[in-house]
């Protein structure tokens, strides 16, 4: 199916009032917005830049109940994520999937410890456990992970949890939004709320769409900011004197080649210098490993990595592998901010990751923290509240049992293009059609000229950094890589949006420009 951006614009600029007007496009936001629409409430999300620009698409790519929050006793947290995991396993089977993690044990305390820790995580676990975990000895985990630092290895353990691709998520989530008759739009920025005169309740917003200028007064029953880091900027609109809410924290992953840790498990180290779990996890045919928690003191949508974020990780990196990376070995570098709810002059490795809801007194509802784990028990939270602020007719969640978007059971998740669902059918019908579009588009990756159209004609990509960071994972996956292919999917992408020579010149500039950020 082709999705129109303009025929969306022109949808939202007729004179309509939503149900429920959902802002940000992040995994907070289209969860939601999702469940707004799968009750039967006619349904509006507008994200400012592109779906998961921010932290939805920077995530450590685990659907996990979190070891670190066992740690520190939020067993509430752990149990509603590890319900959560199963759901998602279920609803998109093709997005998320199990994986082995293994704990080295150096000290001979560790082995006891871990273990008997990841058994609760089990227990809490229940029916949707992925495998029980388990004490490995030292040749079995050697046999696991074959590249792990040898010297003083005693053994490890064993357990299973989740992985996914974030902004594939996201961009399914936005589809599975219009196939329940909802409108995601990107590229549409709010400026303003629109009230029932001077200090009355909140009635819709202002907004400019990025791409023509052009601005609009969108009627709704009831807000719901959904903008994540970006949270107290839209509370502002609504309160100017609103004091801060949300403080960010910025995790930070290098990306490696996968023979730093072949195989098919995960690393994970729950306890860093820092106080932070440490991962490297197989992704996409590359390692990823992060992540570092450093406060920052305001929000970007393209945050950068510090040098002595990128140092930790290499650190540690040459800490627990045979193989020590150098920075000449890191193939990307990408950093993402956590909103996390609480005291800004705290840690921010103790406040927690629980989602906190607030209803302003003209009616704003505000949905901020959690994580991608969570994503779909916050959405159904908040539009539990956003009906009773909008006088909507109550209607029970059905998305615990809602298959998503390209949803099949079918599927490899060793395969590139497993994360299409169903979906693939079509692309590998647009090669057939044409079939210089089964070229692929660099060898270092596995993508083809079809999924540059099939992304713009069909997900709403957008820029040459929409298609190669988010559709595609080229830009994580192998920065230097991205830059090369992007002159070829600035012109596949012109030819489908009808645009000039000065556009691809220029977006392949912008995104030259903007993938430095991502090589060290």
């Amino acid at each position: 199916m082709s999705v129109s951006r303009a025929d969306l614009v022109s949808a939202v600029s007729g004179d309509h009032t939503w149900d429920v007007l959902v802002i940000g496009g992040g995994a907070t936001g289209l969860g939601a917005a999702v469940e707004a629409a799968a009750r039967g409430y006619s349904t509006l999300l507008l994200e400012q830049s592109d779906f998961a620009k921010g932290t939805s698409s920077r995530s450590t790519k685990l659907i996990h109940g979190g070891v670190r929050y066992l740690q520190q006793g939020d067993v509430s947290l752990v149990l509603e994520a590890l319900h959560e995991r199963g759901l998602l396993i279920q609803n998109a089977p093709h997005l998320v999937h199990h994986l082995a993690f293994v704990v080295p044990v150096y000290d001979w305390w560790e082995g006891p410890f871990y273990g008997i820790g990841l058994k609760l995580y089990d227990a809490l676990a229940g029916k949707l456990g992925l495998g029980p975990s388990k004490n490995l000895s030292r040749e079995e985990t050697l046999e696991r992970i074959p590249t792990v630092e040898p010297d003083g290895l005693r053994g490890g353990v064993i357990y299973y949890d989740g992985q996914f691709d974030d902004s594939r998520l996201a961009v399914t989530l936005a589809r599975t939004l219009l196939d329940l008759g909802g409108i995601p739009l990107n590229y549409a920025r709010v400026t303003g709320l629109l009230r029932s005169g001077a200090g009355g309740s909140i009635e819709g917003v202002s907004i400019v769409d990025e791409e023509s200028g052009q601005e609009m007064d969108i009627r709704a029953r009831v807000v719901v900011n959904a903008t994540g880091v970006f949270t107290d900027q839209i509370r502002r609109l609504d309160d100017p004197s609103a004091g801060p809410m949300v403080t960010a924290s910025q995790g930070v992953h290098i990306v490696l080649d996968r023979e730093f840790l072949p195989g098919d498990s995960a690393i994970m180290v729950p306890h860093t210098s820092d106080g932070r779990v440490l991962f490297a996890v197989p992704w996409h045919g590359r390692v990823v490993v992060g992540t570092t928690d450093t406060p920052v003191p305001e929000a970007s949508l393209e945050p950068r990595a510090l040098e002595d974020e990128i140092e930790f990780l290499l650190t540690h990196a040459i800490r627990y592998l045979t193989r020590d990376p150098l920075p000449s070995d890191v193939l990307s570098v990408f950093a993402g901010l956590r909103p996390l709810v609480g005291d800004p002059d705290s840690d921010t490795k103790a406040i927690s990751r629980d989602h906190t809801l607030l209803v302003s007194p003209s009616g704003l509802v505000t949905i901020t923290g959690g994580k991608w784990t969570t994503y779909r028990r916050m959405g159904a939270d908040t539009i539990t509240q956003a009906a009773l602020v909008g006088g909507l007719p109550e209607r029970l969640s059905v998305t615990e049992e809602l298959r998503l978007h390209g949803w099949t059971d079918e599927v490899d998740p060793t395969e590139p293009r497993s994360v299409y669902g169903t979906d693939a059918v079509e692309i590998e019908a647009l090669e057939r059609a044409r079939p210089e579009l089964a070229e692929r588009l660099h060898p270092a990756l596995p993508y083809r000229a079809s999924e540059v159209v099939w992304a713009t004609r069909s997900e709403l990509a957008r820029t040459v950094d929409d298609a190669l960071s988010r559709r595609l994972r080229a830009l994580l996956l192998d920065a230097r890589a991205s830059v090369e292919m992007a002159p070829r999917v600035a012109r596949l992408m012109a030819e489908e949006l009808g645009r000039g020579t000065a556009w691809e010149e220029g977006q392949v500039a912008e995104f030259a420009e903007l993938a430095k950020g991502y090589v060290l």
